[in-house]
């Protein structure tokens, strides 16, 4: 059963591209006593992640720093060195999103939002969903039905429901 508004999060380990190289991230560390955005995308580089889904957390990320936002964070079940190319090559890194690998799908499937697409050769990816998440508690939920589609998990969307 998927995460659902109210719940805590679940506590697992990702890891992001540092100075010294790929690093763990505990994400109930990031989150406590945080308010912190998460969106999670199927792929790095695929086409509604790339062209519609972070671009519109790159556009909306000083309205949610206005919002009282500490950090915004993409989560995508690839590897950390694809995650730092994808953050450079969209503008993200720039921008101050936190890219982070989930390369094991550990986050994702502790959230209940793992699903496959061998035909498309997506496996152990993340379904489409943005997330409002204060002090580990999830306050605000968006998955989308379609994992094709960057409608009520955008960043203009959330904004609009927070």
């Amino acid at each position: 059963m998927p995460i659902s508004q109210g719940d805590t999060l679940p506590d697992a380990t990702l890891v992001q591209m540092g100075a010294e190289g790929p690093a763990p991230v505990n994400m109930s560390d990031k989150t406590k006593g945080r308010k912190v955005v998460i969106f999670a995308v199927p792929g790095a580089f695929t086409p509604t992640c790339h062209s519609a889904h972070v671009p519109s957390f790159v556009r909306t990320k000083g309205e949610f720093d206005a919002k009282g936002v500490d950090e915004i964070i993409c989560v995508s079940c690839n590897d950390p060195f694809v995650m730092q190319a994808w953050g450079e090559a969209t503008g993200a890194t720039a921008a101050g999103i936190t890219m982070l690998a989930d390369a094991s799908s550990e986050f994702t499937k502790a959230l209940g939002m793992d699903f496959d697409a061998a035909p498309a050769g997506l496996v152990a990816r993340s379904k489409r969903y943005a997330m409002l998440v204060e002090d580990n508690k999830v306050t605000l939920f968006q998955p989308e039905e379609n994992p094709g589609v960057c409608d009520i998990s955008g960043g203009e969307s959330l904004l609009d429901n927070m």
